[in-house]
């Protein structure tokens, strides 16, 4: 296996084709990065801006250029050394009529060749949870109807744009009816054909000839006739259903709450053969060298679904997934995976950037604004309880009933009980058992779940029978059915009550608000930090170290400035306070409540903090205003408190979006003076903390991976704002500058310290792909200013040194503290790491010895990168 050196993240869609990525391969060599990194390319919903809706697997997307553009962009990746990774998507498809293979199931239902690829109960009629309002208003409504579908040649249900293809068999129905010569030879021939053929008979008839116009306009007339369309819709292998139904009655399983996406069953031999026909062939061709995985913990057999891919792909194929670990959780060792897609990166930062005193005077003022949801813990239940009751309702309720079925002598509603509370209660995002054993990790999480469960129940029987289910200790196919299906749920629980709602809820310090993070817990500063380094190196050194991705909650620049609201604790807080009172004015009554509440001014102030640019040019405040009020709407939503996704509160969403807006309306002059000032000396700390997570990224354990766009300063808001176009121009027009780093801008300044690491890592990829970590000591009055260590492998090492919790410390403008700062502090530096040294950042030599001066390294630069050539 060639192991990346970097990784570089393109977001496919928006602007981005195959062709312009072709362009930006000279300015990623230039940058050093190794390997592209990108998002779905296979054919998706028309129109999709992410790709995760694929409507075929094995096409490429026409839309970015086909596999003429894909094969352009290989030739040149490959003619500059330089690898391609791609996201595929095993879990789910798109639920659409674009999907050819979805499109048979709904015309042919179980018949269908396609029936079993895709995870449907089929005891009923496939739910369709597509409609405004339930299907008798909609119809009352004149909403449905049948037509034409002319671009696939069948006779279809039409709900507006949506045409559903009709069964075959209700094919003579209809041509009874429209008394048509066309109707008539479709029915006939719909009667003796199927599959392909029948999708090829209908076409050949409809574009033979005959009058179009008259068909249509007889198929309107018939679509008048309500009883008809009735009985036509009931006899359809699915049934059209009101979309907010789906949380609590849905025949297929989807993607977290996402109904569009349905659930496909790659534990299936067959389909993982279907499914990945062109994936395998771009990795036997060499067209693609790395493999990541897509929302790995949807599958009903993880473990097995990554042993069958690499044993197809082969041992040279770079493969990482995307996994969320809890706290303490490692990842399975028996998955033949370089590692996970980085998120344990990103919460590892937070441990060394948030100050634990400023954290305590935070959490002392937000207690006294948030209300109830100033305590994290029961805020945590109170959301994970909303998934469970409400939700994913349907879902639970499926295990219920199979639970129920397993154990007769057991009452429902106790079953019930016990579920929702071992769904609430669990630690992490699921188990992994198939069938076997549980590994000592899982039989843990089982055995800590139980603990917390068992107090809250009166009567622990049912408590105890789902247990045994889920520690495999029950046989049987209903047995395994629940044990696959609680593990597949109980991911979209944590994930949706965590990351898309209590984050959004609990608002005390929001960098620590991150995909994988844990915002309760106490930093651990340095020591936390290279613990983590430490096992990282052990347990997964090929994994990818991200700052950002496209789902994590703000850009990485955002999050390293909000980390500096910790240090400055008591500023902000009386800032907060005064901000509050500026605008107070602009709340407004409502019935339930003064909007926006507290909570939401808190959380605000801190999102307007993260994106502030510091150079504000007031031509710019409309973008502003639209990405930030576009947040607030986002915010409000995902909190579900006073309105959200399915049932909105108009007024309270105007009246917050109204705040958000008049915080930078040009009439609030004063609040933005005061803003902006209060801001500075954040910023300036933030500008630091950038940098030093960047060179953390570069020379810790694992590969660093670079988010579009981030190679410069990123103050995105979360998605969609930070899948905005990126200016590629502008970032290699600033790595053609060559001179010295005290000249260059603080952003150029990163991306100048990304190109040095990253050409490091490539003159030295054993020393980052196999050294060991070495936590150095740091002596001195500012030691607690400071993280170092070393990267060691046979000799080879590279040490780095950055700076932490420089609040206050810095000059406007200046991105180091000045040598009088460090005064006595030092690097202590083990005799194998002695000799002769270069700085790479300044290009200084370093004298050897057994330490290395801060105020020497620190005093004149925001970083230190040390390595004996």
């Amino acid at each position: 296996m060639t192991l990346p050196t970097a990784t570089y993240r393109i977001q496919f869609r928006n602007g981005m084709t195959f062709d312009r990525a072709c362009g930006l391969i000279p300015y990623l060599k230039r940058l050093g990065i190794s390997h592209l990194y990108a998002s779905p390319i296979f054919t998706a919903v028309r129109g999709s801006t992410h790709g995760y809706d694929v409507t075929d697997a094995n096409e490429i997307d026409p839309a970015l250029g086909g596999r003429a553009g894909f094969e352009r962009l290989t030739e040149r990746l490959a003619a500059a050394g330089m690898g391609l990774i791609l996201d595929i998507v095993p879990n789910h498809m798109a639920a659409s009529p674009e999907n050819g293979w979805w499109r048979d199931v709904l015309a042919f239902g179980r018949q269908s060749a396609y029936a079993g690829h895709f995870d449907i109960d089929w005891r009923e009629p496939l739910t369709l949870p597509q409609l405004g309002q339930d299907f008798e208003a909609a119809l009352a409504a004149g909403e449905l109807g049948i037509a034409l579908d002319e671009t696939h040649g069948n006779f279809a249900f039409a709900y507006f744009e949506t045409l559903l293809p009709l069964t075959p068999s209700s094919y003579g129905t209809l041509a009874n009816r429209l008394d048509d010569p066309v109707a008539t030879r479709m029915a006939e021939a719909a009667a003796v054909t199927s599959g392909e053929d029948f999708a090829r008979a209908m076409r050949d008839i409809l574009f033979e000839g005959g009058d179009g116009v008259l068909l249509r306009q007889k198929l309107e007339d018939v679509s008048a006739d309500r009883d008809f369309l009735q009985s036509l819709h009931e006899a359809q292998h699915w049934r059209l259903t009101y979309w907010k139904e789906a949380a609590r009655h849905l025949s297929y399983r989807r993607f977290f709450e996402v109904t569009g996406l349905v659930g496909t069953r790659v534990e299936d031999p067959p389909v993982f053969e279907d499914l990945h026909r062109l994936t395998m062939e771009l990795v036997r061709h060499g067209k693609v060298q790395g493999l990541r995985i897509d929302h790995v913990d949807g599958l009903a057999e993880p473990k097995a679904y990554i042993d069958r891919l690499r044993a197809a792909v082969g041992p040279d194929t770079y493969i990482v997934v995307e996994k969320i670990l809890g706290p303490a959780e490692v990842l399975p060792e028996s998955w033949p995976v370089a590692g996970t897609t980085g998120y344990e990166f990103i919460a590892a930062l937070g441990e060394l950037f948030i100050d634990g005193g400023g954290l305590r005077i935070l959490d002392e003022a937000y207690r006294g604004v948030a209300a109830e949801t100033g305590d994290l813990e029961e805020s945590r239940r109170i959301a994970k309880r909303l998934m469970v009751e409400r939700n994913f309702a349907g879902e639970t309720d499926r295990l219920v009933s199979i639970a129920a079925g397993i154990f007769p002598e057991l009452k429902r509603g106790e079953i019930a009980t016990a579920l929702a509370e071992l769904l609430i209660a669990f630690p992490v995002y699921r188990t992994y058992g198939d069938g076997g054993p549980l590994s000592w990790q899982d039989a843990a999480v089982l055995a800590g779940t139980a603990s917390q469960t068992m107090p809250k129940l009166d009567d622990r029987s049912a408590c105890d029978h789902v247990l045994k289910l889920l520690e495999g200790k029950i046989e049987g196919d209903a047995a395994h059915a629940f044990r696959i299906r609680f593990q597949q749920l109980s991911g979209p629980v944590m994930a949706k009550a965590t990351e898309d709602t209590l984050f959004y809820r609990y608002n005390r310090l929001l960098a620590a608000n991150e995909v994988g993070g844990e915002p309760g817990k106490a930093p651990g500063g340095t020591e936390e930090f290279h613990r983590r380094m430490a096992e990282r190196a052990r347990l997964q050194p090929h994994g990818l170290s991200a700052s950002a991705t496209h789902d994590t909650k703000r850009g990485e620049d955002a999050r390293a400035r909000l980390y500096a609201l910790s240090e400055g604790a008591d500023v902000f807080v009386q800032a907060v306070a005064r901000w509050r009172e500026m605008n107070r004015s602009r709340l407004r009554d409502l019935a339930d409540g003064v909007a926006p509440e507290p909570n939401v001014e808190w959380m605000l102030y801190q999102a307007l903090a993260g994106v502030w640019p510091e150079d504000f040019d007031r031509g710019q405040m409309d973008q502003l205003t639209e990405r930030f009020t576009g947040y607030a709407l986002k915010a409000v939503r995902e909190a579900k408190l006073r309105s959200d996704w399915t049932e909105q509160d108009a007024a309270y969403e105007e009246t917050v979006t109204a705040y958000a807006a008049a915080l930078l309306s040009p009439d609030n002059d004063a609040f933005l003076e005061d803003f902006e000032s209060v801001l500075q000396p954040f910023i300036a700390a933030g500008y630091l903390n950038s940098l030093s997570q960047t060179l953390l990224k570069l020379t810790a354990p694992g590969i660093p991976d670079l988010y579009q766009g981030a190679e410069g300063f990123d103050f995105s808001l979360v998605d969609p704002d930070n899948r905005r176009p990126v200016d590629h121009e502008r970032l290699a027009a600033w790595l053609d500058e060559a001179g010295p780093i005290e000249k260059l801008q603080a952003a150029a300044l990163k991306q100048r310290i990304i190109a040095i690491g990253l050409q490091l890592r490539r003159r030295h990829p054993a020393l980052f792909a196999k050294g060991d970590y070495l936590p150095l000591k740091v002596t001195g009055s500012r030691r607690d200013h400071v993280l170092a260590f070393a990267r060691v492998h046979h000799g080879d090492f590279a040490i780095s040194a950055v700076p932490r919790l420089m609040f206050g410390w810095l000059d406007p403008g200046v991105l180091f503290a000045g040598p009088e700062f460090w005064e006595d502090t030092a690097i202590a530096v083990p005799s194998p790491l002695h000799g002769l040294k270069a700085d790479l950042v300044t290009g200084k030599t370093i004298e050897p010895g057994g330490s290395i001066s801060l105020a020497a390294l620190l005093g004149s630069q925001p970083v230190g990168m040390i390595s004996p050539n």
